[in-house]
């Protein structure tokens, strides 16, 4: 045999020469066989990929030796050449009867028969000069599988007996260990995203029980998964020996048969919504005529049959729901068509239209369009479920209101019974609370009205008697005055009397002034004792509030003159008529806006520059929240920019008997009854004040 560089492999770069021709053979064992010039009259020829059973003796061993005479192309010259040798039968490789290297042992060195292991192969650098003839001998010895069916151990190494003995070139060794690197990296890829998959899948059903369809799909990713990985570790773990590896082969060929199984139940499921008893009988005898009589009975070629009719019964499910096929159940389609497309091009690999690495993405799409397929259809159909749920929901709502109006029909006269009835309970309650409130009020005022009068009646009288003989008294020392001046007596006593006169007057005349105080006292009391009518009537507070600045402003500007302030009013245009007593609120304002002036004036006495006194009142109406009573609450402001209140006597000022003015300008009753009228209407009286800013008085009064 003439090797030449178009023989070959373009990948790998070797060449499968145990199954080239021009071999002999002859069994049995002699090690003067491996010499190159012996007689081989009786060798016959024959490859040594065509060992089989039939040549094993009666314990199941099959040895003898190969001859093959090689020479090099001229084209070969120079270029590195290497022998390699990898089954799992012991074989023994020489070169003109000069031996290069073993696997297993075949009992060369005395020691016992011993097989290969997995992926344990030799390489040997041959120096081969081209034109000359060389003799290849090859010593083989092997054993019968102890699996059924009955075949020789190293007819399952791989592709079989080709990988026996073979030559490489000079990129063998680089080109093999990228081979290595990617039949290792992608397996991982596969099984990784396989296993990610199973593993979401497994956890989608945990979570969602009632969806039928994630129970098939995660066992056909956790097969896929399996299946991949019990391949990858088959053919790349070294060392196995022939039965570890065999095992593993076929745990490989069951969960690839349940993965295959799988795919027409998800389909059965997806489409047609069950798996039928048919569907169920055929599957039984897939996994039957797959798994067991394809292993035992190989020569029946049943597993293209059972591949052909799974491929019919997936294409039945998909033609006959064609028409029915929606949303999600396309992307199971999809994959389908994908993998048939990826399996498509790697058949046309396979008979040598497309170069070696291209398998990988072949086996890629063929490995992943299926699980990739199954992700978008769950995610597609969960996305449906989320719309049936809210379709189902607003069905359910509908049917609700539906009911729930029939119902409301029924009750609505009760309803609007016990509405009204609830609304007049209301209404009697608030009116009763705020009754309450101004008898409460009422109560206090009239004791203290009594009391007042009391002390009035008793007070007042004396009070008039000093009052008047005070300014009597201070007649008569005038009247004395004069008629002693009239009198003819020393200038000395004169000037005595005189001015012990004098200082009786001005005696009687501070008793008068005192009095007159104590008068405004008793006046101030008697005015907070007052009893108005009680009575609430619609009230406009915006022109209450108006007329009071107005009056109050006009009454200042009549005893002083030279008094100017800035008003400012921001009443509320929509403020509806307000049900209150309309003469107390009014009071209350007269003493808020008397009070706002007074701190205005006296800041303004202080002459300080650019300094413009400012009153303002202000109105507006607020909504109250739906828990509260009342829907709204009315607003009114008094605001001043004075001197401000000081934060220590804040919170007496609502105090009777409390003031801030000086001695003679106020009784310190005005705030309280202020208060106290606010209080009575329901509501409150608040203050916000800040030093040489000025305060703000607030009503608040719910309605």
């Amino acid at each position: 045999m003439v090797v030449k560089p178009a023989m070959f492999d373009k990948y790998l770069q070797e060449i499968y020469i145990a199954s080239l021709d021009g071999w002999y053979f002859k069994e049995g064992n002699d090690t003067a066989w491996a010499k190159k010039d012996i007689d081989i009259a009786g060798w016959k020829k024959m490859k040594p990929t065509e060992l089989s059973k039939k040549m094993a003796d009666k314990n199941g061993r099959v040895e003898g030796w190969f001859r093959l005479k090689i020479k090099l192309d001229d084209s070969l010259k120079h270029v590195p050449l290497g022998i390699k040798t990898e089954t799992w039968a012991a074989s023994d490789v020489y070169l003109d009867g000069q031996w290069l290297g073993s696997i297993g042992n075949t009992g060369i060195d005395g020691n016992p028969f011993k097989e290969n292991r997995y992926l344990s192969g030799f390489t040997s650098q041959l120096n081969l000069v081209p034109g000359k003839e060389y003799t290849l001998a090859l010593h083989v010895v092997d054993y019968l599988s102890p699996f059924p069916p009955a075949r020789l151990k190293s007819e399952d190494y791989g592709p079989g007996l080709t990988l026996i003995l073979r030559l490489s070139g000079p990129k063998y060794n680089s080109q093999f260990l990228n081979h290595i690197l990617k039949w290792n990296i992608f397996p991982t890829i596969w099984f990784t995203v396989c296993a990610v998959l199973s593993l979401l899948f497994w956890l989608l059903f945990a979570q969602n029980h009632k969806e039928k369809n994630l129970k098939p799909i995660a066992l056909c990713t956790t097969f896929l998964s399996l299946w991949i990985f019990c391949i990858n570790a088959s053919q790349n773990i070294p060392g196995l020996s022939y039965i570890s590896q065999q095992l593993i082969s076929y745990l490989a060929l069951l969960l690839g048969t349940l993965y295959f199984i799988m795919i027409p139940i998800i389909l059965a499921n997806v489409f047609k919504g069950n798996v039928s008893l048919y569907l169920r009988l055929y599957l039984i005898g897939y996994f039957i005529g797959s798994f067991i009589i394809q292993n035992l009975v190989p020569e029946f070629k049943i597993g293209r049959i059972s591949s052909f009719t799974l491929f019919a019964v997936c294409l039945y499910y998909v033609i006959s729901s064609w028409k029915n096929l929606k949303g999600a159940q396309w992307s199971i389609v999809a994959s389908i068509l994908s993998t048939l497309f990826w399996l498509f091009m790697f058949i046309i690999k396979n008979n040598g239209t497309f170069q070696f690495p291209y398998v990988l993405l072949y086996t890629t799409g063929i490995c992943l369009s299926i699980p990739i397929g199954l992700l978008v259809y769950v995610s597609f159909r969960f996305k449906e479920i989320n719309r049936e749920v809210r379709e189902n929901a607003l069905k359910v709502v509908q049917m609700s209101e539906e009911k729930k109006e029939q119902a409301l029909n029924q009750q609505k006269r009760l309803q609007e019974e016990v509405t009204r009835q609830t609304a007049e309970i209301r209404t009697t309650l608030d009116n009763l609370k705020s009754t309450q409130a101004q008898l409460i009020q009422a109560e206090k005022m009239a004791s203290l009205g009594e009391l007042t009068a009391g002390i009035a009646h008793e007070i007042q009288n004396p009070l008039n008697f000093v009052n008047n003989f005070s300014e009597l008294s201070v007649d008569l020392a005038k009247e004395l005055k004069e008629e002693i001046d009239k009198v003819d007596i020393p200038e000395k006593d004169k000037e005595y009397i005189g001015d012990i006169l004098s200082d009786l007057s001005q005696n009687q005349e501070k008793i008068n002034h005192h009095g007159k105080r104590a008068s405004s006292i008793v006046k101030g009391m008697l005015e907070h004792s007052r009893k108005s009518s009680g009575t609430k009537e619609l009230t406009d507070i915006n022109a209450l509030a108006d007329e009071y600045l107005k009056l109050v402003y006009q009454s200042l500007r009549a005893k002083d003159k030279d008094f100017n302030a800035e008003l400012i009013t921001d009443f509320d245009p929509n403020l509806p008529k307000v049900e209150v007593v309309s003469q107390d609120i009014g009071r209350v304002l007269l003493n808020l806006i008397t009070n706002a002036f007074y701190a205005v004036n006296e800041r303004s006495k202080k002459g300080e520059e650019g300094y413009k006194p400012t009153v303002s009142i202000s109105t507006r109406l607020i909504a109250n929240s739906p828990t509260s009573q009342h829907a709204n609450t009315l607003v009114i402001a008094v605001k001043d920019n004075g001197s401000g209140i000081p934060d220590a006597i804040k919170d007496k000022i609502f105090q009777p008997f409390f003031t801030t003015k000086p001695t003679g300008q106020g009784t310190g009753l005005g705030l309280s009854l202020s208060y106290d009228i606010v209080r009575a209407h329901g509501g409150e009286l608040k203050v916000e004040t800040n030093e040489r800013e000025g305060s703000e008085f607030i009503i608040q009064l719910p309605i």
